[in-house]
């Protein structure tokens, strides 16, 4: 599983989480006030709200805002209804790319996707044009420094898990969809909150990047769509050679 960690690690060390960190708040927002529209506010009794404020504390969102983002779900009167759409597509070097996106207006949200896929090199394709390179999974990551890798494992597996993978920087650890926030919970008990919780998709087959100017122009596509402010998250299936990961972690 750690091609789930090697493109976002890339990303990161670009500096994007940190100078995004509003709009990322701004997204989790939309989505824990949909969640908490679409059944009860309680997340003990809706398995969606509960998985949106998980994912919401990983990215250390502060509770004031979760509360605020509930509160909205019950303030009915003149509020958008938001719904969930997924496009497909593919970018440079043949890559594979799901975008999963939260929107009141689909026409402008796939308006602005295809823009964005055909500015940058890409195509976007019709629904399930991709999609069968991927599988749904429940998706949790926790740093390296929280235990060592024998104990995450036999942790993980007791609380429900499907997989567990450690490399130099994170524990991945794979649950069935259903399974996600019940296992998140047990380890939380353990290890405290994740640095990362949330249905994932995963690659199947991995496209090979061996050239760093096309992965410059996949990470630039990937960036572009994740700055749409309707767009939730983008999910590829990119394998850097090491080669291109030293360039574009030197460059």
């Amino acid at each position: 599983m750690s091609g789930h960690s090697q493109f976002k690690n890339i990303m990161y060390r670009k500096g994007a989480q940190d100078a995004k960190k509003a709009k990322v708040f701004a997204k989790l927002s939309r989505e824990i006030t949909v969640a908490a529209k679409s059944g009860t506010p309680d997340p003990d009794k809706n398995p969606r709200l509960r998985l949106a404020i998980q994912a919401a504390r990983a990215e250390s969102m502060p509770k004031d805002n979760i509360e605020r983002a509930i509160t909205k779900a019950s303030q009915v009167a003149g509020g958008s209804e938001y719904v969930t759409v997924r496009y497909e597509g593919y970018g440079p070097g043949n890559v594979a790319i799901i975008v999963e996106a939260l929107t009141d207006n689909k026409n402008r949200t796939a308006s602005n996707v295809r823009s964005t896929f055909g500015k940058r090199g890409g195509n976007m394709g019709e629904s399930g044009s991709v999609a069968f390179n991927f599988e749904r999974i429940g998706y949790i990551q926790y740093p390296l420094s929280i235990a060592n890798a024998d104990k995450v494992f036999e942790d993980a597996l007791n609380a429900g898990a499907n997989d567990v993978a450690s490399d130099n920087e994170h524990h991945e650890i794979e649950t069935i969809p259903d399974d996600l926030g019940a296992v998140t919970e047990s380890l939380e008990k353990i290890f405290g909150t994740p640095s990362v919780s949330r249905l994932d998709w995963k690659a199947l087959v991995k496209s090979d990047i061996d050239d760093v100017e096309k992965a410059k122009s996949l990470l630039g596509l990937i960036e572009a769509l994740e700055d749409d402010d309707d767009v939730q998250q983008v999910y590829n299936n990119a394998e850097f050679s090491e080669s291109v990961m030293t360039e574009l972690e030197n460059s």
